[in-house]
Parts: C-alpha cells; sequence; structure tokens
C-alpha cells in the first residue's frame, strides 16, 4: 500500500501513464529522474497488480495501460 501512496503522489508518473497507452522503463526513468530498477520496480509492480500489461517485443518490455487504450480504441 506504502507503493501506492508514493506512486500517486508523483505527478510525473501519473502524466507518463496516461500521455500514451503505452510506456517503457526509458520514458519513466527519464521523466521521473529515478535508476532505471526503479523504474522498472514501478513498472513492474503496477503490472503485477493488473494496472498495466507487460509485453516484450523484441529485446525491451512495453507497458499497456489497458484501461487508457480500450477507451481510445471506442473513440
Amino acid at each position: 500500500m506504502k507503493l501506492y501512496h508514493t506512486l500517486a503522489r508523483s505527478q510525473y508518473l501519473l502524466n507518463n501513464l496516461f500521455k500514451y497507452p503505452y510506456t517503457k522503463i526509458e520514458f519513466v526513468l527519464k521523466d521521473l529522474g529515478v535508476t532505471r530498477l526503479t523504474a522498472a520496480n514501478y513498472l513492474n509492480k503496477l503490472a503485477k497488480d493488473g494496472l498495466l500489461r507487460k509485453e516484450k517485443p523484441g529485446t525491451g518490455s512495453c507497458y499497456i495501460n489497458t484501461a487508457l487504450f480500450e477507451l481510445l480504441k471506442r473513440t
């Protein structure tokens, strides 16, 4: 639960998650100014909890904001 409060306070992370229907570790790393490990931990935790869907197209991981993706598909 503590992680959710930390993430909720991060306007940069929220902006990143809703700017596009997907994100990558590199995007979070740049936007939040955190280490690669921290960015990966944030995204993996959100994927584990079902808020994002993790996919591996090629060498890197891509995290899909499924709710936003579905909303955009309907418009």
